[in-house]
């Protein structure tokens, strides 16, 4: 059958996709209210969606297995903790004396200390990436006593990490249980027959920062340096104070081989850390720190193992950080409570319908997931661990809190027990993986100890938030052309590539951020500068350089339409190119920049609430009046001045978070062109 010849003047159909786009475009104002509601919408949600942890990997069997922890590992411990409380013998050298008596292969590691500095190139790096050799004194350098026990079933290819931090100049008494608590399960591990992984205990000297001494323990565990530091000269840097190896049962030699002691790849690290407990009628917790650099957290089957033993092994409350402020939240118990309503609903006309969690439930997993998003949106790890998470090694800090007292002799014991029977039971589990950590989700936020959002379920609110930004662009460019008279000067050509003349001012102002971003680097070389007056410098010399590449923007001219539009081009295509490096940081950015990019009009063709409420979304956008708000409305209290906004950029930069590039980059050049467009002359 012949089809029919289209009438003349008659326009052609465009396909349905197209007229789908066209329809978005053409009511771009109703798209973008209704995603922004949805955004913000399906972020309160996400407490609710909240799943429940599982183990992904049927190999790890968690509490399979009796605990094997005997009265003589703990007896062992006990004689320890007596050791390290009441002889004079320098700490690394007795705790690699019982090391050796446990018959494992015991080492020194020397490192030398290093201050986090800001470096421009070594972004998305390690912080303390180079060492700085600089002749310095002996209390300058750290020494890291390393035991390893080689498996009876392996072949030396994995090995697990078992750390504990200790300030060996002045020890407290939580780091003696800690190490206690180390040595019950080493001694334990020492004896099995079933360990088919090598086991690496590292008593980490934290005189100088917990990080710093597991950082530099890992850079030379898989990048071997070659300049002389490796040795330890007992004479010279680490004297006996006085007290005669013979008081103990074995003699150390004060000289220690330059070869570093390895063991095979690292599969798991755990650092264990020890917590005063005063609050009367609590239950004995575990508290768990996961995030690394960078948004980065372990393998969720790790957290998983850890949970399952503390709490059916040991009987342990587990326990995550949260913000505590929100706990007393009015408008979060209101939300709550809505939420609430709509499940009990939901319930009565299908009773399948499993909708809706308890006030309570609700607003403790607000404040867990609020706490969980700020830490991996500031990009700075939360403890030793993170060190591990730059070699892609799956760790957590376990920081164990009971009610111990310390004439409580009896109550000593049981902590060491329960403390040694949870690492063994962690360590048997991650023993019986045939390969690394896979099977779970690597991209994740916490709102329980037991409950997690997967990112297919975040990923969610963050799309709906910047998905009017494309709309917009698109809508702002077809309404900028149709406004451009045709003519022979004004062809359809000329119209296409018409945002080209507003991208060199957009240009501009990317590179004053990038300008900007380098400049501590700079500042950071005056001699005797205070953190008020490095701020101030880098506040003039921002203002300065900015004015200066003011004056090569493009013409004023410039329709303010065709600007918008490629400023929310660039805003979107920042944005999702910082939820690949860390989703926190763009979720945050999100929330503060999409409404600011969608109100931003002249105030001369913008109304008096309209630009009132610019101005306001303008004012709040300002990384600097940002980080104030947050503050205040989660209730961090840690003073308001302007060197704390220093303080805080400065810990961005020296540890190397992403979170300070987007901000430079990103968010403050958003800002700027924002204003840009509200003075625009039209």
């Amino acid at each position: 059958m012949a089809t029919t010849p289209e009438k003349d003047g008659e326009k052609p159909k465009h396909r349905p996709v197209v007229r789908i786009g066209i329809f978005i475009i053409a009511h771009s104002l109703f798209v973008s209210v209704v995603c922004c509601t949805a955004g913000v919408l399906a972020l309160l949600l996400l407490p609710v969606l909240a799943k429940k942890t599982y183990v992904s990997e049927n190999a790890l069997l968690p509490g399979s297995a009796d605990p094997m922890v005997s009265d003589q590992d703990v007896s062992g411990a006990n004689r320890f903790i007596n050791e390290l409380t009441s002889t004079g013998i320098e700490v690394p050298r007795l705790i690699a004396l019982h090391m050796a008596n446990l018959g494992g292969e015991y080492s020194y590691h020397k490192f030398q200390t290093q201050s986090n500095k800001f470096h421009p190139l070594h972004f998305f790096t390690s912080p303390n990436a180079e060492a700085d050799h600089v002749n310095k004194s002996c209390g300058s350098y750290g020494t890291n006593t390393v035991g390893i026990i080689r498996a009876p079933r392996g072949d030396g290819k994995e090995a697990i990490v078992i750390v504990t931090p200790y300030n060996p100049v002045n020890l407290t008494q939580n780091e003696v249980l800690s190490l206690g608590i180390a040595y019950t399960a080493f001694s334990l591990l020492t004896q099995v027959s079933w360990l088919a992984k090598d086991i690496i205990r590292l008593a980490a000297d934290s005189q100088y920062g917990q990080y710093n001494s597991v950082a530099a323990w890992l850079r030379e565990y898989h990048t071997p340096s070659f300049d002389g530091f490796g040795k330890l000269h007992g004479g010279s840097c680490h004297g006996s104070n006085g007290v005669h190896e013979s008081e103990l049962d074995m003699v150390i030699e004060t000289e220690v081989s330059d070869t570093f002691t390895r063991a095979g790849t690292m599969v798991a690290a755990l650092v264990v850390k020890v917590a005063n407990r005063d609050d009367e009628g609590e239950q004995d917790a575990l508290n768990i720190y996961a995030e690394a650099s960078n948004g980065q957290m372990p393998n969720l089957d790790l957290i998983n193992v850890v949970s399952y033993t503390a709490v059916h092994g040991e009987d342990l409350g587990v326990q995550v950080e949260k913000l505590v402020s929100l706990l007393d939240s009015k408008w979060l118990k209101f939300i709550g409570e809505v939420f609430e309503k709509v499940g009990n609903i939901a319930r009565r006309l299908n009773s399948q319908w499993k909708f809706g969690i308890p006030v309570k439930e609700y607003v403790e997993g607000s404040a867990t997931l609020v706490s969980s998003l700020y830490h991996q949106a500031l990009g700075v790890p939360t403890g030793s661990h993170g060190a591990f998470r730059d070699y892609q090694v799956d760790a957590i800090t376990m920081e164990i809190s009971l009610k111990l007292s310390s004439t409580d002799k009896g109550r000593q014991t049981e902590f060491l027990f329960r403390g040694g029977r949870l690492i063994e039971g962690v360590v048997r589990s991650v023993n019986n993986l045939l390969e690394k950590f896979h099977q779970s989700f690597f991209l994740y936020l916490l709102t329980s100890s037991n409950k997690f959002i997967s990112v297919g379920v975040y990923m969610i609110a963050f799309l709906l938030l910047v998905a009017p930004l494309p709309v917009l662009a698109a809508s702002l460019f077809s309404d900028a052309n149709k406004s451009i008279p045709e003519s022979e000067n004004n062809s359809k050509l000329f119209k296409s590539w018409s945002w080209l003349y507003p991208t060199k001012t957009i240009f501009l102002i990317h590179l004053w951020g990038v300008i900007v971003s380098l400049l501590p680097y700079f500042i950071y070389q005056i001699p005797n500068s205070q953190p008020t007056s490095r701020l101030l410098i880098w506040a003039s010399l921002s203002l300065f350089i900015l004015t200066v590449l003011g004056s090569f923007f493009g013409p004023r001219s410039t329709q303010w339409a065709l600007l918008k539009s490629v400023t929310v081009s660039t805003t979107f295509t920042g944005l999702c190119l910082m939820s690949v490096v860390n989703f926190a940081t763009a979720e945050i950015g999100a929330l503060l920049l999409v409404p600011m990019c969608l109100m931003s009009k002249p105030w001369r063709l913008a109304g008096k609430a309209h630009s009132a409420l610019s101005l306001v979304l303008v004012v709040i956008g300002f990384p600097g009046a940002a980080f104030f708000v947050v503050k205040s409305a989660f209730g961090f209290q840690n003073g308001s001045s302007l060197v704390e906004f220093w303080y805080w950029m400065e810990s961005l930069w020296a540890w190397n978070s992403a979170t300070y590039i987007y901000i430079c980059i990103v968010h403050l050049p958003c800002w700027v062109l924002c204003i840009y467009i509200l003075l625009h002359p039209c």
